[in-house]
């Protein structure tokens, strides 16, 4: 029985090719990368690019895998879609909400730091009220068209890629004596406590820290489902993944270090404006903290584009209220961004009122949340290579099947034991946890109110997917 063009999961095919190429090459570059990489070189030491290395292989398997699955059945839902027809509703429902969650966190948590850049330059308006208008931009933003989110992460990405193989020419330079005056060195990586100077065990503790700087690589998916050739667009933005990565986090983390000793960078304080201003590079911190500004937009943007479209999966699902997944004539489900908006206005407001209570208890248990995604689709992998074998599906296949993704499966798993075993990463998993279990909970308190009637409708939806696919 078909199901009317409303409730199609795809939405609309407004997407471009270069919007999805963009979106793959630069959706991953952002305030992680620009500022966080100092808290991974000061835990790790000159070691801080292997930690890159080592996460952004894992990454890019794990990328790699979700390709698989997702140009066999493109879906809006990606991973979400495949957890439900790997492990059933419980794991759809989990999944989905879950990464709606960490979603709108990170959108409440971008604006803040938006509205603190802003504020840097502007002091005499509240950071709030900054943070508020920055979200009202965005959301105007998504709420024209799928095609203006597509535009503007286009702009944004070629923002931060320019702005990443700028600084890659001129540290590239300065390291390999080009660059006049040059005081760079292979011994720093070597000197100054050597290349692990806090053991081995750091540089796990880094590889923690690490995933979380590489979250976004799995939207590309998402938008793929909404472009006018989603198997093609998502295999050449996973393609493109892990070559990415070592260029833009492993080479631009080891030019840092080789600049100069890594005791010279200060945690908070973005290494790349520290690298720039050692060269002699004027306006160096002026011209990174827009760059990082267009990162934080940037990021907005994405985040409230993914969190609109997990609800109208979920919505379709019978997992989320009916109303999130009416879209309008533009194929935009408003309602859907406007109730991840909201979300993120709460974060705001949270963030000014109790910032160092409830808001940070909502970064804390958002933090490990990726790890768990990252695990979910490995498991569904595994369990559904099978399946798109004897649908004849596969046109994009992980390598090694089935030891390559079982060695990944187990770097993940042991990446959250060593954070159970860190003090400093074991609240953040717990608060995770907790998460997790208040929305397990709500499966089993809506099913039981629903007289154990949450249907399998994903079926008909997977079904008219399928049919869709095969023509």
């Amino acid at each position: 029985m078909p199901i009317h063009t409303e409730h199609d999961p795809r939405l609309k095919s407004r997407l471009k090719t270069r919007h999805i190429s963009m979106l793959a090459l630069g959706g991953v570059i952002g305030a992680g990368l620009f500022v966080g990489s100092s808290s991974v070189i000061a835990s790790a030491g000159p070691a801080a690019f292997i930690c890159y290395a080592i996460t952004g292989i894992m990454v890019g398997l794990i990328m790699r895998m979700l390709g698989e699955m997702a140009a066999a059945q493109p879906s809006t839902g990606s991973f979400v879609d495949f957890s439900r027809m790997a492990f059933g509703n419980l794991a759809g429902f989990s999944t989905g909400w879950l990464y709606w969650y960490f979603w709108v966190v990170v959108v409440g948590f971008e604006a803040v730091v938006g509205g603190q850049i802003i504020n840097g330059w502007f002091p005499d308006i509240p950071v709030w009220i900054i943070s508020l208008g920055l979200l009202v931009l965005m959301t105007s933003l998504n709420l024209l068209s799928v095609s203006s989110f597509g535009e503007a992460e286009y702009w944004f990405a070629g923002i931060k890629v320019a702005a990443i193989i700028v600084f890659l020419i001129i540290v590239g330079a300065y390291v390999f004596k080009v660059w006049p005056n040059s005081t760079a060195s292979f011994s720093n990586l070597t000197q100054h406590g050597g290349l692990l100077p806090h053991g081995t065990l750091a540089l796990f503790s880094g590889i923690v820290s690490v995933v979380f700087s590489m979250s976004g690589v799995e939207v590309a998916t998402i938008a793929a489902a909404e472009s006018d050739n989603p198997s093609k667009n998502i295999r050449r933005a996973v393609n493109s993944v892990m070559v990415r990565i070592l260029v833009f986090f492993v080479l631009s983390t080891l030019f840092i270090v080789m600049a100069q000793p890594w005791t010279e960078i200060i945690p908070g304080r973005s290494p790349f404006v520290t690298t720039l201003e050692k060269i002699g590079i004027p306006g160096a911190a002026n011209i990174l903290t827009l760059v990082i500004l267009v990162a934080v937009l940037s990021v907005l943007n994405a985040g409230l584009y993914t969190s609109s479209r997990l609800l109208n999966v979920l919505s379709l699902n019978r997992e989320a209220p009916s109303w999130l997944s009416r879209k309008n004539k533009r194929g935009v489900p408003v309602w859907g961004v406007l109730a991840s908006t909201f979300v993120g206005y709460g974060c705001v407001v949270i963030s000014a009122l109790w910032p160092h209570t409830a808001f940070q208890f909502l970064l804390d248990s958002s933090g490990a949340i990726f790890l768990f995604i990252y695990l979910m689709i490995c498991l569904s992998q595994l369990k559904l290579r099978k399946t798109w074998e004897r649908k004849g599906k596969l046109t994009f296949k992980m390598w090694l099947h089935p030891w390559l993704p079982i060695f990944v499966t187990g770097c993940v798993i042991t990446v959250l034991v060593s954070m159970g075993l860190n003090p400093d990463t074991r609240l953040s998993l717990g608060q995770c946890l907790i998460a997790i279990l208040i929305i397990v909970i709500t499966y089993g308190i809506r099913k039981l109110f629903n007289n154990g009637n949450l249907n399998d409708n994903h079926q008909v939806k997977l079904k008219y997917q399928s049919n869709q696919i095969n023509k």
